[in-house]
Parts: structure tokens; C-alpha cells; sequence
């Protein structure tokens, strides 16, 4: 067991690097400052700023201004609560200038950058450093939050550390859908040509059914490239629409093949077929196999819903395609954010395959509290796996079949209870996870972590 983190008092001098000052840098900058830790903040911008950047603001939001659903029978919603129960900065300064959007917390952009840059730069013990960090710091403790789109120089740097394969450049994500909203009894459980055991779950569809589903597909409205995206895809990251408009069979060779797959209640091989894989060990997720798209999100619902089996499907992550830097998490990184290889080097926010904004600031909050160990000689303490925030950083970090996907916050994340009905487990599992994140606060912190006002 971890053991608890000290006092102020008791780390002096205490000093953590941190390359980035986004959502992750900036939320692990300021609990790091309140837990008495100096930081050397390293930003590059204004000076030097990146294709998706439009202002100099600390932790600017560069897509939506929306941090997803704040209820928390949602996985976002339950993993914003847990944030503010532990006390995160972000957070609090959100919460300080939301803006109305249904169930949702959305901010003012402007307000959101402006109040963050102003806390951070405040603290008396975060020093500022305006330059680009082209190579990974050197010092005892230090954490790369440097976002989906870093520098080319670090880049590389990165990529050395991961061992030259460990760092991928598009983020190419097919949809996963909650398992019990499934209707198993229109496919059936086989691998191709009778080889495995069963691992995969196969929709078949006719002739008729494929060809009704390829014109919604080429029809749907897509997501348009943001300017500093490529608009050309490495063949394994090709959109699903994409593929399809190459020619009305290119589908029926490429994910939807049905060579060697005999549907057991029929004997026969179907037309087509969309084979779903497992997404966690406990089977409450499954994934769309090669379903990467750019479809506008709604689009997705409407469009594989006409998958048979896919009805009513409840969608836990929407698929994308689009240009990212991120980390072979599995591979190169502990739950605690920790390097594999290196210890005292800790990796925050997107690069470390976590998807979304509040995704980002809790994966910064994680790598801060462990830094914060780490500086004062003690080992990480890992968060509960029945809290989001923990089966997130688990889920991304434990090693699997198949090639590592960023993931977002949902409740197919966590440990299914024994003897629940379907209509009172997400209650029951909110209930746990913020239980036991109020636990690992009052055993593990001896500070205050929040010190925005």
C-alpha cells in the first residue's frame, strides 16, 4: 500500500519540471504549488505557438468550449464530480465561468484561459518559463503535458525515449458501444476460419441490408478537417466512408469481409459482416473492428444503427480520425502516469491516450499527486479502481490485444456489482466511485490540493 503523501513542511526545496501548460500542465502545476512543490513551468507560447493555438492563454480550449455531460450518472459527469471532490483547480475556475448548455458544463473560452493563466501565474513558487522545451528535461522529477500536438524537436525526443515505435501520429478510433445494449441474438460469437475462441461478436447482413447501409454511409455528414490536420490518412487510419466510396465492394475486402466466417444457425457465409471486439476483460464494451470514421456524431447513431444487432445501441465513445500524437500507454506508462523506463518522468493530457478535456485535467491531477511522491521519496499512490479517474488511467495503461486506442470517460470503465439490476448499476457505481475517492483523499492527502479561489 502507498504510503500517504507528506506535509508541506516536510519537502523543502522540493521542485518538479513541467513541459506544457495546458489543461493537464496547468492543473499539475497548481496542485503541485499547493502541495508546497516548486514547478518550472515551461510554455513555448506565446513565442512559439502551434497550428491548433489561437492565444497565449494558459490551458485554452482549442475545439468546443463544452467539457461534456456534468451529471453524474454520465462517465464524464461522474469523473467531474470526482475531480471535485479531490479538489481540482480547473475545474473550480469552470465552474466559476460556465455558460448555459443543457446538462452540460460549457465555459467561456476567453474567461476560462484568462482565469487559469492568471492563477498559475500567481503562485508564488511557479516559475514561468517562456521557451520551448525541444528535448525532455533531465531534472529528478519532471512531467511532459506537452498536448496532442507537440513540438517536432521533443517529438523526437519522445519518440527516442518510447524506443521508436511507442509514439503514433493519428489518433484513428472506431466506436464502442455498451454490451448490454446489444441484441446478441442477431449475430454470433466466432473468429475467422474457426482459429481463437470465440473472441469476436459478427452481425451478418444481406445483400440488401449492406446495400442500404453503404448509402446512408457515403450519404452522412463528416467532420471537417481542422487546418492543421492532413487530409491524407495512412491506409490503416482510412475512414470507413472513405473506404467505402473507393467502390460500392471495397467494404466486403476490407472491414466487413466475410471470408471464413460461417454463421453456425444458418451454415451458410453471409453477404457481410461487422465483427464487434471486446474493449475491457470484463466484456461490458465492445468495439466496432475497423469503424474509424470522421462522421459527425449524431451521423454515427443514425447511420450504424442500421447494423443489425446495432439498434439500439448506446454509443460510450464516438469514433474519429484525426492527427494526434499519442504514447503506446500500454507500453511506456504505470497507472500513475510514470514512465515505464524512467523513473520520476511522468506523462499528462492527451499524448498519454486519454480523451476529452476533463480527461486531460484528471490525467494532470494523477501525474501531479504522483510527482508529488515522488519528490518526497515516496512511491505513487494509485487510485481506486472503482473511481473513473482510476479505471481510466488503469484501462489506458494495461496492456491488451490488438494496437492501444485513446479512451474517454464511461461507465463500461468500471468493476460491474455482483447481484445489481441493470436500471440501479450506474447509481451504485457513482455512489462507489465517489465513496472511495473521498477515501484515497483522506488517506493520501495531507494538503490541501485546490488554490484557486
Amino acid at each position: 500500500m502507498a504510503t500517504p503523501l507528506p506535509p508541506k513542511a516536510e519537502i523543502p526545496g522540493a521542485r518538479v519540471t513541467i513541459v506544457g501548460a495546458g489543461l493537464a500542465g496547468s492543473e499539475a502545476a497548481l496542485v503541485l504549488s499547493a502541495s508546497g512543490t516548486a514547478v518550472d513551468l515551461f510554455e513555448m507560447r506565446p513565442g512559439v505557438s502551434s497550428p491548433a493555438h489561437q492565444t497565449g492563454w494558459f490551458a485554452e480550449l482549442v475545439c468546443s468550449n463544452s467539457l461534456g455531460a456534468d451529471r453524474a450518472d454520465s462517465g464524464k459527469g461522474l469523473l467531474k464530480a470526482e475531480l471535485r471532490a479531490l479538489g481540482s483547480n480547473l475545474l473550480r475556475v469552470a465552474d466559476q465561468v460556465r455558460v448555459p448548455a443543457g446538462k452540460a458544463l460549457a465555459v467561456d473560452r476567453e474567461a476560462f484561459g484568462r482565469l487559469v493563466t492568471g492563477a498559475v501565474r500567481s503562485r508564488p513558487n511557479i516559475r514561468v518559463v517562456e521557451e520551448e522545451a525541444r528535448t525532455i528535461p533531465d531534472d529528478p522529477v519532471v512531467i511532459l503535458a506537452c498536448g496532442p500536438i507537440p513540438s517536432a524537436a521533443i517529438s523526437e525526443s519522445i519518440r527516442a525515449l518510447a524506443g521508436g515505435s511507442g509514439l503514433s501520429f493519428y489518433d484513428a478510433i472506431s466506436p464502442i458501444v455498451d454490451a448490454s445494449s446489444l441484441d446478441t441474438n442477431r449475430g454470433f460469437f466466432a473468429d475467422r476460419y474457426g482459429s481463437g475462441s470465440g473472441d469476436y461478436l459478427n452481425f451478418p447482413m444481406t445483400q440488401v441490408q449492406y446495400e442500404a447501409f453503404l448509402s446512408a454511409l457515403m450519404s452522412a455528414r463528416v467532420v471537417p478537417a481542422r487546418e492543421f490536420e492532413e487530409e491524407r490518412h495512412f491506409e490503416s487510419c482510412m475512414p470507413v466512408e472513405d473506404l467505402a466510396r473507393r467502390g460500392p465492394e471495397t467494404l466486403l475486402f476490407g472491414p466487413m469481409r466475410p471470408v471464413g466466417l460461417r454463421d453456425p444457425r444458418t451454415g451458410k457465409i453471409p453477404y457481410a459482416v461487422v465483427q464487434l471486439r471486446k474493449e475491457n476483460e470484463a466484456g461490458t464494451m465492445y468495439n466496432l473492428v475497423g469503424f474509424q470514421t470522421k462522421l459527425a456524431y449524431p451521423e454515427q447513431e443514425r447511420v450504424f444503427s442500421l447494423i443489425p444487432g446495432l439498434g439500439g445501441a448506446r454509443f460510450l465513445r464516438y469514433g474519429s480520425v484525426h492527427r494526434n500524437t499519442f504514447l503506446d500507454a500500454p507500453r511506456n506508462l504505470h497507472a500513475s502516469m510514470e514512465c515505464r523506463n524512467r523513473r520520476g518522468l511522468f506523462f499528462a493530457g492527451q499524448i498519454t491516450g486519454v480523451e476529452g478535456y476533463s480527461e486531460s485535467i484528471a490525467s494532470g491531477f494523477v501525474a501531479a499527486v504522483s510527482a508529488a511522491a515522488r519528490v518526497a521519496g515516496k512511491e505513487p499512490p494509485e487510485f481506486p479502481e472503482e473511481s473513473m479517474i482510476g479505471a481510466l488511467m488503469r484501462h489506458i495503461t494495461t496492456p491488451r490485444r490488438g494496437a492501444f486506442q485513446p479512451m474517454n470517460a464511461n461507465f463500461g470503465l468500471l468493476p460491474l456489482p455482483a447481484g445489481v439490476r441493470k436500471r440501479e448499476r450506474k447509481t451504485l457505481q457513482a455512489d462507489r466511485a465517489l465513496s472511495s475517492i473521498g477515501e484515497f483523499r483522506r488517506r493520501f492527502f495531507d494538503f490541501d490540493p485546490s488554490c484557486v479561489t
